[in-house]
């Protein structure tokens, strides 16, 4: 991609010196800044006063973090890649290929139907990396949210970009400030139409405090919609979407401020309003409902599944905050308490179980001083086959082959090896780590920036890795901190790519598909599928994904280029939306997935 030319930069630290204020003392707080703005706004008018002020953040991170370090830290990334990933044969272990910029940070991420990705976060309010990047405890217009598509059929340039802004809101932190929805931090699921439902953000103040915020994004309008408050405010909270279609809403801290999570559990929509099911059942202005069980985990973002029984499982961060509910009863049992202790943000995956939906999972991660996975499967847990060492803020993806792939990762929330908030990272944490079907763990090749604290990563339909996230990272090793192309984004070819020719999927049926049903696909190389599967697309942050979900589907007969197919029983095992499509031969090589919508209203 290109970048901003060398008189761009100029004209930014020209600007940031004409707008310059003493620099002897300490640094203006935060808030300062938002009534520079304000002033400004009354003469220059709102959208240019905030690119002015953007300007003078952009140059206040050149002067504390040079843009010569920035660079530099880059190439050393790079080098140290090129070295590290030699070694390893991509047929066996996959391989990084592209690395590119971002317009955003990529602190959520959900996969589209329509085979787009949204990416959402904040704007930043510092530029040095050694500085907390995002306005957690920013008051005032500054805390702001700010969202973008990426189409990758349009490429890694920035005119594959969109930019979609969340709607403009009034939060109650007391400023009277309108901005975009600071709804960073949230929780997030999709509904039974593809669209992704947002509940939470950051209302500011108080090390960060909830906002009752309710959107959902369309993805065929690619707009964003609000919807009424919910009855308490969250930050950091978990969303899962149950076997009805509905979103189970959990967790997060309130408006009291962070060291207060609610135990009030919400359900969207309310019951007595429709599931939006077609892509123009838009719900806007649709209450939640609040539950009359609780959930009153000690720690934020617990882990949420909704597995082939019906059931949700909430896997707290704390050993012995482990509950199962029922969404139709409304009530809260308890489950066994978890071997490990305590466990930081570390990832989870409800483990693929054949033609059923999941009935385990496998929760991973977190603890850096532990590997050990821990798996919970029939109401008790076992210790599973360790990974090479421990980490926390990783992420792990079930791939098309029912692999299991995990990436990012660091020894503590900032901390990559050298101390809090230093960009240096230890090489361990940037390597893969991929599960085979005995369960057992092998590192790979090394991704080229460090990723921990908000990094990301989902499977795309093409059978690739999308990796993103870390915004200390990313403005560590911008190549032009000045350009507004402040994050990352790069992609990772699974070993399936490197194995030969790929099956063809050519049809599939474009109406809903009812459970337990026959439907028929063709390919012109029908011949050579062995299986053929369902990959649930990711919504993902903080390290939770609780949409993953990964089922095989009978193969009931094979005619000229048509296989027929039968789908999962039941919603439970799969509940009602679109899926990723794959067809795999006996390598296990994907074919590109096409899109199909379980359930039926």
């Amino acid at each position: 991609m290109s970048r901003a030319p060398r008189s761009a930069v100029l004209s930014v630290l020209a600007l940031a010196a004409a707008l310059a204020v003493p620099t002897a003392g300490p640094p203006a707080p935060a808030r300062a800044a938002v009534h520079h703005t304000g002033d400004e706004a009354a003469v220059l008018g709102e959208e240019h006063a905030r690119a002015h002020a953007r300007l003078r953040r952009a140059a206040e991170g050149t002067r504390g973090y040079p843009q010569s370090r920035r660079t530099a830290s880059l190439a050393s990334l790079e080098e140290s890649q090129r070295r590290t990933n030699a070694r390893f044969d991509a047929a066996r272990f996959g391989r990084f290929t592209q690395f590119f910029p971002s317009p955003d940070f990529g602190v959520h991420v959900a996969l589209l139907p329509t085979g787009k990705v949204l990416l959402f976060s904040f704007e930043r309010v510092e530029a040095d990396p050694t500085k907390e990047t995002g306005p957690t405890n920013t008051v005032g217009r500054t805390n702001a949210g700010r969202a973008w598509l990426w189409d990758p059929a349009a490429g890694t340039g920035a005119r594959a970009f969109r930019n979609v802004p969340p709607p403009v809101v009034l939060v109650p932190d007391g400023t009277y400030s309108p901005r975009p929805a600071p709804f960073f931090c949230a929780g997030h699921s999709y509904l039974p139409n593809g669209m992704v439902g947002v509940f939470g953000g950051n209302v500011g103040g108080k090390g960060g405090s909830g906002a009752r915020l309710s959107f959902v994004f369309d993805p065929w309008t690619e707009k964003w919609f609000r919807n009424r408050d919910m009855a308490v405010g969250r930050w950091y909270p978990s969303v899962v979407t149950g076997a009805d279609g509905r979103q189970i809403i959990m967790s997060g801290q309130s408006e009291r401020g962070t060291g207060t999570p609610t135990p009030v559990v919400e359900r969207f929509p309310a019951l007595g309003h429709r599931v939006p099911w077609r892509p123009y059942d838009i719900p806007a202005g649709v209450p939640a409902e609040r539950l009359r069980s609780d959930a009153p985990f000690r720690n934020d973002y617990p882990h949420l599944f909704s597995l082939r029984d019906g059931m949700v499982y909430g896997l707290g961060r704390d050993a012995d905050q482990q509950w199962l509910f029922d969404p139709v009863k409304d009530v809260r049992s308890d489950l066994p308490r978890r071997p490990a202790d305590f466990r930081g943000y570390g990832s989870a995956v409800p483990l693929p179980a054949g033609f059923r939906g999941p009935d385990s999972v496998l929760v991973l991660g977190g603890d850096p001083r532990d590997p050990h996975t821990y798996r919970l499967s029939g109401g008790r847990w076992t210790t599973e086959e360790p990974r090479a060492f421990g980490r926390t803020q990783d992420g792990t993806l079930i791939l098309p082959d029912g692999t299991l792939l995990t990436v990012n990762g660091a020894l503590d929330t900032r901390d990559y090896g050298h101390g809090p908030f230093n960009p240096e990272a230890d090489l361990k944490y940037r390597q893969i780590e991929v599960r085979d079907a005995r369960g057992r763990w092998t590192p790979g090749p090394a991704q080229r920036l460090p990723r921990g604290y908000h990094s990301n990563a989902l499977v795309l339909p093409d059978g690739r890795m999308m990796v993103t996230g870390d915004e200390l990272q990313q403005i560590a090793n911008d190549p032009d901190i000045a350009d507004g192309m402040d994050g990352s984004i790069e992609l990772y070819e699974p070993a399936y790519l490197h194995r030969g020719a790929r099956p063809a999927l050519d049809r599939v049926p474009a109406g809903d598909l009812r459970y337990n049903t026959a439907f028929q696909v063709s390919s012109s190389t029908a011949k050579d599928v062995k299986r053929a599967v369902l990959l649930a697309p990711t919504t993902v942050t903080h390290s939770v994904n609780t949409s993953q979900r990964h089922l095989d589907l009978r193969l009931t007969d094979v005619r000229g280029d048509r296989i027929g197919l039968r789908t999962p029983p039941t919603a439970a095992d799969a509940p009602p939306g679109y899926y990723m499509l794959f067809l795999l031969d006996a390598k296990g090589v994907p074919s590109t997935a096409k899109w199909v919508k379980l359930g039926t209203r």
